[in-house]
């Protein structure tokens, strides 16, 4: 497909802002300056203030003395590049590759995307009409090259969308300053008499090299299309990824929920076909009010299941507001995995994990009660015993070791022991009574030593004996003291985990 690009140009961007937020500057003269060198200068105007003859660069007393009431105000340093990446990310509801073009301009790579909206000169059209409604000044044009849709929208006659494979007779006619030329080079290129593009462009290549440099002829390919320009997008674009233009906004769930169907139908074909599934995905509505509204989902294992997938997002689309209405969606799949293919098994009726319908339900669980509730554990080879195993990431990681063979673990084991209160006979027996949280607890029955060695390689400590004991109310704990029994100090003993 041959690539589009739209050059967007806005005339007076910072002061179109100002009178934006200020809506009693738009019929005034009134500038933007900043200090240099202990002068007021002027670095942007409004139209009115250009039509009298007042530019960049000029004192700002000059211009007061040139016209009567003009209204000055103090620059906001930065400010041109955070609104044009503002616009930028409002922008990508026309484009998925949006970026900026500083100080005045913005770059889209419209390959693929005007026929959403008719065709290229309805596109162009959107996106003029709907920045000038916002209050902005701007012109832009679409051409093969990203050159040449940059040179015609400053210097055309008339902004619009250049036919495919006509952009070098759209450029012949404008002056050398389209080509993004140094200013240096432009007063050479005047003082020679050249005053379009066409009166040097079939020269020798060798004499324009050595008379105006290597850029002249990089500029002059890049525009003609013989070089290859890249943009560097404001959003990195996702590989699978999905868009829907809407004619008329949506307003009701209905119509959220039949262009959220279509959308996973597409992307998940894509998936299909290429062995391929979400492990997330990204529901975005653009609203004709410039806001978007965003909705998520996460599953446990890789799915192209359009039915799944709806389910799981019609727990949350209730919650998107269209507002006046929705103009654009985009469901987006920022991760996505190598589906395993499942072998049929005849004489077996489950599958354990890699059951489907236990990935299926994990992922509406999560949907309703969020994925931070659910926790798989696999065994991790380490003998102290809350080390001894770890979260799994997902439903298909397997264990690096098997779950030992050992005396029984407690249902609930602390990530830290806790110290207890413990009266026991010397030297090995177990504990006769302990206190726990104030409240004594009184042994009618105990199991072990169990002892657990410290791992050494890891840390130095003492080793621990462990005690499986029931109190007399029938509940079951597990306790351990810490090292040798020694007359010399008094023992320390802690609660790890509860049986029952």
């Amino acid at each position: 497909m041959p690539k589009r690009f739209v050059s967007i140009w806005f005339g007076h961007l910072v002061t179109d802002w100002f009178s934006i937020r200020r809506p009693a500057l738009r019929g005034t003269p009134f500038v933007v300056c900043r200090f240099h060198r202990g002068r007021k200068l002027i670095v942007y105007t409004n139209r009115l203030a250009e039509s009298n003859g007042i530019y960049p660069g000029m004192a700002a007393a000059d211009a007061r003395a040139l016209v009567t009431g003009l209204e000055v105000l103090d620059d906001i340093p930065g400010k041109d590049a955070q609104l044009l990446t503002v616009i930028g990310h409002w922008l990508v509801r026309f484009t998925p590759i949006v970026s900026i073009d500083p100080p005045d301009g913005i770059l889209l790579d419209a390959t693929g995307c005007a026929h959403l909206w008719g065709d290229e000169t309805s596109y162009l059209s959107q996106i003029v009409s709907r920045l000038q409604n916002k209050g902005y000044d701007v012109r832009a044009a679409m051409a093969d090259t990203i050159g040449s849709a940059w040179a015609v929208t400053r210097f055309g006659k008339t902004a619009t969308v250049i036919e495919k494979n006509q952009h070098t007779e759209a450029l012949l006619s404008l002056p050398p300053a389209a080509l993004r030329l140094e200013d240096p080079t432009l007063a050479s290129l005047r003082k020679l008499g050249f005053s379009t593009i066409n009166s040097f462009v079939r020269l020798p290549r060798p004499s324009l090299r050595r008379r105006f440099g290597q850029v002249l002829l990089n500029r002059l390919d890049q525009a003609l299309g013989i070089q290859e320009e890249t943009i560097v997008p404001l959003q990195e674009p996702q590989p699978y990824s999905e868009r829907m233009a809407s004619l008329e906004p949506i307003v009701t769930g209905t119509g959220i929920a039949i262009a959220l169907r279509e959308l996973l139908g597409r992307l998940c074909a894509r998936l299909q076909t290429e062995g391929k599934g979400l492990r997330k995905a990204i529901f975005s509505c653009y609203r004709v009010d410039g806001k978007t509204e965003q909705i998520s989902i996460g599953t446990n294992h890789a799915s192209n299941d359009v039915s799944h997938l709806f389910h799981l997002f019609g727990i949350h689309i209730t919650g998107i507001e269209p507002a006046l209405g929705i103009e654009l969606f985009i469901l987006e799949a920022p991760n996505a995995e190598d589906i395993i293919v499942e072998q049929k098994i005849l004489w077996t009726t489950t599958k354990g994990w890699e059951d489907k319908s236990v990935a299926e339900l994990l992922d509406r669980l999560a949907g309703k009660l969020g994925a931070h509730h659910i926790h798989r554990y696999l065994p991790d080879e380490h003998y102290w015993p809350e080390r001894s195993l770890k979260a799994a990431a997902s439903l298909q990681e397997k264990p690096a070791a098997d779950w030992p063979v050992q005396q029984p673990r407690p249902l609930l084991l602390f990530r830290t022991p806790v110290r207890i209160e413990v009266t026991a006979p010397i030297p090995d027996y177990p504990p006769m009574l302990f206190r726990y949280k104030g409240k004594l607890h009184t042994i009618k029955k105990a199991d072990g030593p169990e002892r657990i060695e410290r791992e050494w390689w890891i840390e130095e400590g003492l080793h621990r004996d462990y005690y499986c004991v029931e109190d007399e109310e029938g509940l079951r704990y597990w306790l351990f003291r810490l090292g040798h029994y020694k007359s010399t100090r008094a023992p320390e003993w802690f609660l790890h985990g509860f049986f029952s």
